[in-house]
């Protein structure tokens, strides 16, 4: 099985939860040049009127300014791990079930299919999650 795996940085800011509060906030990183390959938006659980926005990558010194202005900052407690590669039946639970063999627990997982390829994004608890995860796929 031919796997890309990296860890990558996921950013988080807080939204108004209202029309457009998403739109206000992605339209700045679009103005910046800002190429987003995962977005993934909720509700906060508290009814504050809040939500949350997680985005990736960030990357390059005009891309990181645009997103601080809107809020934006690496969150240090998700560690990300994306993984691509050709969708097959069950890819997704043949692969965590090769991180369960491991040990490793998610915090969350976030897939996809286009076409013929898989992407998805594996939030884990730590450092040392995400490299044994990395470690664990690279090998499959």
């Amino acid at each position: 099985m031919e796997l890309s795996v990296e860890r990558v940085e996921v950013w988080a800011t807080t939204i108004d939860d209202k029309p457009g509060g998403l739109a206000k906030v992605l339209g700045a990183l679009r103005d910046a040049g800002v190429d987003l390959q995962f977005i993934v938006a909720r509700r906060t659980p508290e009814a504050s009127g809040k939500g949350v926005a997680f985005v990736a990558p960030i990357e390059g010194d005009s891309a990181i300014r645009a997103a601080k202005q809107v809020g934006f900052s690496v969150t240090p407690s998700l560690h990300s791990v994306r993984v691509m590669g050709l969708d097959q039946l069950g890819i997704i639970a043949q692969l965590t079930q090769m991180l369960a063999d491991g040990g490793i627990n998610f915090r969350g997982v976030s897939a996809a299919v286009l076409g013929t390829q898989f992407i998805a994004y594996l939030a884990l608890d730590s450092l040392d999650d995400a490299e044994k995860a990395i470690d664990i796929l690279q090998r499959a």
